[in-house]
Parts: C-alpha cells; sequence; structure tokens
C-alpha cells in the first residue's frame, strides 16, 4: 500500500509514537522540513539546502535526488515511488515537496 507524505504534514510530533505506519509517516515529514545541517548530532539528516535560489526545474531535479537518499538512509522502512511538487501562491518559487512511499511490513 502507498501513502502520500507532504512536507506540510507535520503537526503534533510523538516522539514516542507506538503505531509502526504512524511512525514511518511522521519521520518521513521530519525528514523533508528539515534542513541538512540544522540537527546537532547527526549534520546529515534532512534535505541538504543547495537547491535555494536556483531556478525552480533545477531545483526540482536537485531535490529530487537528495530526498530519495534521505528517505533511503534515515527511514530504510520505507520506500519512494514518486516524488512531486507543489507551489504556494502567496510565496512564488517556494517548493512544497511530497512523497509518494510503499511501507515495508518487515
Amino acid at each position: 500500500m502507498t501513502y502520500t507524505i507532504s512536507a506540510a504534514d507535520l503537526r503534533n510530533i510523538r516522539l514516542n509514537q507506538t503505531d509502526a505506519l504512524n511512525s514511518v509517516i511522521q519521520n518521513i515529514a521530519i525528514i523533508l522540513s528539515t534542513a541538512k545541517g540544522s540537527v546537532p548530532l547527526h549534520r546529515d539528516f534532512g534535505i541538504a539546502m543547495d537547491a535555494l535560489d536556483r531556478p525552480v526545474s533545477v531545483a526540482e531535479v536537485m531535490m529530487r535526488a537528495d530526498i530519495r537518499e534521505a528517505i533511503e538512509r534515515w527511514e530504510p522502512r520505507a520506500a519512494v515511488v514518486d516524488i512531486a511538487f507543489s507551489g504556494d501562491a502567496s510565496e512564488p518559487g517556494k517548493l512544497i515537496p511530497t512523497v509518494e512511499v510503499e511501507i515495508n511490513n518487515g
């Protein structure tokens, strides 16, 4: 079964998440909304900000690769199926990543 997760989905973080499915979904939302280098003891956690100030088409390509790598590394219970981007009309050029993942039951 596939699930669609967006960086905008991050609400009410539960650090003691007991449900495996919700834990994976929450972890992916955290990965998508964390800038690489911003977590003190895990500087490689999150998404690189190298795409910042690039043309949207270039930024999307750069972010796709980085998002896929970050999820593979930090949330191995999920496999990326697709990555899409939406915009924000109030902030032109802002990309909001949405990831479709398949969650492994093992």
